[in-house]
């Protein structure tokens, strides 16, 4: 399946349906009088957060979205059928942003959550209701209100525990292939990952969700290589797992370029509680580890924790994810959140 977090997509939701006027023209009914019904209500856009989907895939080659009209009235005083509401199903994590894709209108973030986004037209009143000791006989039956219709954004940042973010070539992908069972394309060239990767880690009786983002470069806030596209994902970790090549002549160098990134990209992405890995220690002699791990203590921030370790062997693997899982513990308990329990919609394949 293809993935897809952001679209434009148009809204209209239905008009209510006109009301009757009529009058009763019954043998031995004299005076007989209105009877004209009221018209239908239109249906409501309804947004239903699903938790079995990851991607807005579906909003690719459909972007016109109207839901049913109301029925009109009719005699014998029967009001209009009310129009069918119109269900958009999207991922746990979608914001609904404006026409200008700057405001945050909604934001879902709960399996099954529901939003009645915009409200069908009312239907009209028939003749019959606008009948009174003064007027037995009025002839005034309305129109239904017009539906509301409007542009929007929809926007989708996954909901992960704990983002991977590095260099291209750091081993991302490779981690999360080691410390989960997700399956992500690993190659020997820059930008393999080319849309965030998702994968559960389980500990003992705990998990959380990791996701791989695509590789930043210098300059991606501006736009150079994927540029800060993906970074949105980010925004609802708790930590932030920051991979360093360990074969880079300038390993602190390498982290100081993705940390000026998250800063110029903002939404708090710097100031997150971050882990530093340095990987492929594999292809590292005892001595180099050891210099490169004192290179990065001294560039990152006072109490980072850095682990070296090799995402393809294994080796210093489950140290790293054991120090993501207490950050992770911890930040869940700040926002009184379960400490289990991760969404189906992560699993990956």
């Amino acid at each position: 399946m293809q993935f897809l977090d952001q679209c434009k997509i148009y809204l209209k939701s239905g008009d209510g349906g006109r009301g009757a006027r009529s009058f009763r023209r019954e043998k031995f009914v004299e005076f007989g009088g209105p009877n004209g019904g009221d018209g239908g209500k239109g249906g409501d856009i309804v947004f239903v957060a699903a938790e079995n989907l990851n991607t807005l895939i579906g909003y690719r080659y459909k972007q016109h979205f109207r839901a049913q009209d109301g029925r009109p009235g009719a005699g014998r005083e029967r009001s209009g059928a009310k129009g069918d509401d119109l269900e958009l199903r999207v991922p746990v994590g979608t914001q609904i942003m404006d026409e200008e894709n700057r405001i945050v209108l909604s934001d879902l973030t709960r399996p099954g959550e529901r939003l009645v986004f915009l409200k069908g037209g009312d239907g009209g009143f028939g003749n019959a209701h606008y009948k009174s000791s003064t007027n037995r006989a009025p002839r005034r039956a309305d129109p239904g209100w017009p539906g509301r219709d409007a542009w929007v954004w929809l926007r989708l940042k996954l909901i992960a525990d704990a983002g991977l973010v590095g260099l291209p070539n750091a081993g991302k992908s490779t981690f999360l292939a080691a410390a989960t069972h997700a399956r992500p394309r690993i190659a020997d060239y820059p930008f393999t990952t080319l849309k965030p990767q998702l994968g559960v880690v389980r500990v003992n009786e705990h998990e959380f969700v990791l996701a791989d983002l695509p590789g930043l470069i210098e300059g991606a806030s501006e736009g150079a290589g994927i540029g800060t596209r993906f970074l949105g994902h980010v925004e609802r970790c708790v930590v932030v797992l920051h991979l360093v090549d360990g074969t880079l002549d300038d390993v602190a160098g390498a982290y100081r370029t993705i940390r000026k990134e998250l800063a110029r990209y903002g939404h708090g992405l710097s100031e997150k509680t971050e882990i530093v890995g340095l990987n492929k220690i594999d292809a590292l002699e005892p001595e180099a580890i050891s210099a490169k791990c004192g290179e990065l203590r001294r560039a990152v921030r006072p109490g980072t924790q850095v682990y070296p370790l090799s995402g393809a062997t294994g080796a210093g693997v489950s140290a790293a994810v054991g120090s993501v899982l207490t950050a992770v513990s911890e930040g869940r308990a700040d926002r009184n959140e379960p400490e289990t329990a991760a969404p189906s919609l992560v699993h990956s394949s």
